[in-house]
């Protein structure tokens, strides 16, 4: 099992959640470029506090979805799993858990199902197309803002789309219009950003390859950035090869 290296937004991610337990109304989004390890840091977060989590699934049947339809299938999951019939009991039935967390199982269901696709994957083929879903989501936000001022949010997301071959966020990866963009949605959202120094990047893949010289991970991070989980992938393909 890999360990986790613990930076600076890892105590401010833990303290952030561990507040939760005793306040409502609290909307926090998990933002960082793909590949910096937000899923493990939220999860090893959570997996350290006592609170009781809805972590929902969503399963689109394929990634050339309209956003019109991925936003009522999205509802329409919430109301099965959940048991209710409409949108505002939706709203009133999740105010029985600490806190709603949208993470991996709906952003990649596609490794829980093989034959279906999560919110990512079908960001990521959509690219722009994908604006009107996100925006169905800020008008239902200000819509049913009394129903969320008893209901604890945190969102892991990333607007990814692919630009010759490589994937870019629009939150982190264009510097001062990533900046602007960021400003805005922290008038909604409290925004945590998981990003990485060199030197700590270094150090959590020294912690999980110990075999690997210095200079073969200076090379990964000259290549994929601070961006463990790309780097991880890199050095298991060569290990594999050897």
């Amino acid at each position: 099992m890999r360990s986790l290296y613990i930076p600076d937004h890892f105590g401010k991610l833990y303290n952030s959640f561990r507040n939760l337990k005793n306040r409502k109304g609290r909307f926090v989004l998990i933002i960082g470029s793909p590949g910096t390890g937000k899923s493990a840091n939220i999860y090893s977060a959570l997996k350290s506090l006592d609170l009781n989590v809805y972590d929902p699934i969503l399963f689109l049947d394929n990634d050339d979805m309209s956003s019109s339809e991925v936003f009522t299938e999205f509802y329409r999951t919430l109301r099965d799993d959940l048991g209710v019939k409409t949108n505002e009991e939706v709203y009133k039935k999740v105010q029985e858990y600490d806190l709603v967390l949208l993470a991996d199982k709906l952003l990649d269901s596609e490794f829980i199902d093989g034959d279906k696709v999560g919110l990512s994957l079908w960001s990521l083929n959509k690219g722009f197309d994908t604006f009107p879903f996100y925006f169905g989501i800020l008008m239902e936000f200000l819509k049913h803002r009394k129903d969320l001022e008893k209901i604890n949010v945190v969102i892991q997301t990333a607007f990814v789309f692919r630009m010759r071959g490589v994937k870019y966020d629009l939150l982190t990866d264009f510097h001062i219009f990533s900046q602007i963009f960021v400003f805005i949605i922290s008038r909604f959202f409290e925004v945590i950003r998981i990003s990485y120094t060199e030197a700590e990047t270094m150090q959590i893949v020294r912690n999980n390859f110990k075999d690997v010289d210095e200079e073969q991970i200076r090379s990964c991070i000259k290549k994929y950035g601070c961006k463990p989980r790309f780097i991880f992938e890199s050095l298991e393909k060569s290990i594999k090869k050897k």
